[in-house]
């Protein structure tokens, strides 16, 4: 496991040293046309913006779950398919309730049509709730609006995105 490491020394009559380790986070996500992998890419600048962060990005099909130890954070993201997350990022969460990932963060983020508004982001939140208790949840779930099955993502939607990864490194630099 590589981690970052950053070292604060003030020296004004008192020495003070701060150490705060970077995090490694992980973004995983489903996209059957591309919206929510541009999201996904989205909050991984912002995240990538804070700096002390090492961020990864990728489709669930590329992982090999036992990757997920070499993580603090795993964000999880789907397109809302019928009113929830796709039958893959569900099994996934699933899979996730095999392990053992104490010390682990989360969130999740979705896209959405019309007025869909959040329902895959709260169906991932309760099921990670039900199924893997053990997972905090960073930051509350983001859900980023399509306009139309194909796109293009509504405008001002991708700063959000944005503005989520910054908000979630700056949250785990606090910790």
């Amino acid at each position: 496991m590589k981690y970052l490491f950053f070292i604060n020394l003030k020296v004004e009559g008192n020495t003070k040293v701060d150490y705060a380790m970077g995090m490694r986070v992980i973004i995983i996500y489903e996209s059957k046309y591309g919206n929510t992998k541009r999201v996904a890419e989205a909050i991984a600048e912002g995240l990538n913006e804070v700096g002390g962060v090492e961020t990864s990005v990728m489709e669930l099909k590329e992982l090999d779950l036992n990757d997920i130890f070499n993580y603090d954070v795993i964000l999880i993201g789907s397109p809302n398919h019928i009113g929830g997350p796709t039958r893959g990022i569900k099994g996934f969460i699933d899979k996730l309730s095999e392990l053992e990932l104490e010390e682990k963060m989360f969130a999740v983020f979705d896209t959405y049509l019309g007025k869909d508004f959040e329902k895959a982001v709260k169906k991932m939140e309760k099921q990670i709730a039900e199924k893997v208790p053990k997972l905090k949840r960073v930051a509350q779930g983001l859900s980023i609006k399509v306009n139309g099955l194909r796109g293009p993502i509504a405008d001002r939607e991708l700063e959000k995105c944005r503005e989520f990864g910054k908000n979630i490194a700056v949250e785990l630099k606090a910790d």
